[in-house]
């Protein structure tokens, strides 16, 4: 409570030290009835000498220690050993889960219908087929396509995996 009180006075005293009253302020009129400030500080403004009147022009310096061919060679390494890479640890869509033979490869052709770009990867672990959707890196990337399909399947939700790198 005490901590508010001191809160609230230092408030009051910092807004009635701030506003000051307009017969105080400077005008440019001898009158002072218009209470509009005006202050000429351009006085106070550096000026500097134009472009190009008496300053030398200054030659551009070029690099001498190209690193380039080297940076090439390593970046040459880097991409080869990145070809050999096939899965990362991703997100996919968690579509079913169940044990109907039928109900799994009818909503398989329904999200193939609405999303042909989507790999769809469908399993078996008796008794249960599991079908799981896209190859996705992160989690923003799998809801944004969990959004787009929830009306289809209204029980589906993101699982974390191993997924395949798509090689484009």
């Amino acid at each position: 409570m005490n901590r508010a009180l001191s809160f609230l006075f230092i408030m009051a005293l910092l807004v009635s030290s701030a506003c000051k009253p307009a017969s105080e302020a400077r005008t440019s009129s001898p009158d002072k009835a218009s209470a509009r400030v005006v202050d000429d500080i351009s006085v106070y403004r550096p000026t500097y000498p134009a472009e190009g009147a008496n300053a030398p022009a200054a030659a551009r310096v070029e690099p001498t220690n190209h690193a380039n061919a080297k940076v090439a060679v390593l970046m040459d390494s880097v991409a080869s050993v990145n070809k050999g890479i096939k899965y990362a640890q991703g997100y996919r869509i968690l579509a079913y889960n169940g044990s109907e033979r039928q109900t799994v490869m009818d909503l398989r052709k329904a999200i193939i219908a609405r999303m042909p770009e989507e790999k769809d990867y469908l399993t078996y672990q008796q008794p249960n087929f599991r079908l799981k959707i896209g190859d996705y890196f992160t989690r923003m990337e799998a809801q944004q396509v969990l959004n787009r399909i929830s009306d289809l399947i209204p029980n589906a939700h993101i699982v974390q995996e191993q997924i395949n790198i798509p090689k484009n």
